[in-house]
């Protein structure tokens, strides 16, 4: 990912700074350009209801007038709080001496983002929403929708940001470990920087030669990459060595069973970005 775009999703919460900082972090290491979206839900972008038809004995038509004016001026605080969401966005991104251009959508934010995303390279999104204060525990309601609906990386960010300079990549060997490897030795995001392939599991002659490959990959590709395998539970020993060796990003694979057998049995990409405390680039 070099000269391209990278799409910031904004929504006013605390996650929001930490998402201008790593998406213009990012567009400095890959020359990318930054846009920024807020997205207003469809009431919220509504000028004024039609309540013409609910009209039906004069002595209600007052109050049915006040309240369609009411919902008019809820609009457009909307917007204005939608406004200046994005220029408290761009002035932190241009601090960090990137330029950027803004849009204020109204609608559904995941058709917003797929009906954009075939314009930019990757996705960069908080890991939760405007309710993170109140809900620790749980992701954004809009995260996973997200996530699993793009076909272009997603970069989750953490609440507070800091510069990546170790990389943990989790890597099981099946189709979107070995995206996430050619991915990596193809452009710049993480050039130079240390990166570790992570495999939780039983180690097997097939697995290791997996690992190894990867390796080579991403040797080609300039990296210095480091092997570790560990049996375990991934959301458990994935966890442990952010914690334990203080990597400041993972990148996975997204959701590798379907949206039912993740309802069923949990899905460690859920559990990883619920309880992570760095951010996770997913690639699906």
């Amino acid at each position: 990912m070099s000269t391209g775009t990278l799409i910031a999703l904004v929504d006013g919460s605390k996650y929001s700074e930490s998402v201008c900082h790593y998406a213009a972090w990012i567009a400095k290491r890959t020359d990318a350009k930054v846009k920024i979206y807020h997205v207003l839900g469809r009431r919220e972008g509504t000028d004024r209801q039609d309540l013409s038809g609910a009209i039906e004995l004069g002595a209600r038509s007052h109050l049915l007038e006040e309240l369609s004016e009411l919902d008019a001026q809820r609009a457009k605080l909307s917007h204005a709080k939608g406004r200046a969401i994005l220029e408290d966005a761009q002035a932190i991104v241009e601090a960090d001496g990137v330029a950027v251009v803004t849009r204020l959508r109204q609608g559904d934010l995941v058709e917003t983002v797929l009906a954009k995303e075939e314009t930019g390279d990757l996705i960069v999104i908080g890991k939760r929403g405007e309710a993170a204060d109140f809900a620790k525990l749980h992701l954004g309601s809009n995260l996973e929708r997200v996530v699993r609906s793009c076909r272009k990386p997603v970069f989750v960010a953490n609440r507070e940001f800091k510069p990546v300079s170790k990389v943990l990549i989790a890597f099981d060997g099946g189709q979107s470990s070995l995206k996430t490897v050619d991915f990596l030795s193809r452009n710049r995001l993480l050039a130079g920087l240390p990166v570790t392939l992570a495999f939780a599991g039983v180690e097997t002659p097939d697995i290791r030669k997996a690992l190894e490959n990867a390796r080579d990959t991403l040797s080609a590709g300039g990296f210095n990459a480091d092997i570790v395998i560990e049996n375990g539970r991934p959301e458990a020993i994935l966890g442990k060595l952010v914690e334990g060796r203080h990597y400041d990003l993972v990148v996975m694979g997204a959701y590798g069973h379907s949206r039912i057998r993740s309802l069923i049995i949990g899905s460690t990409t859920t559990e990883m970005v619920r309880t992570c405390k760095v951010p996770i680039l997913l690639m699906r």
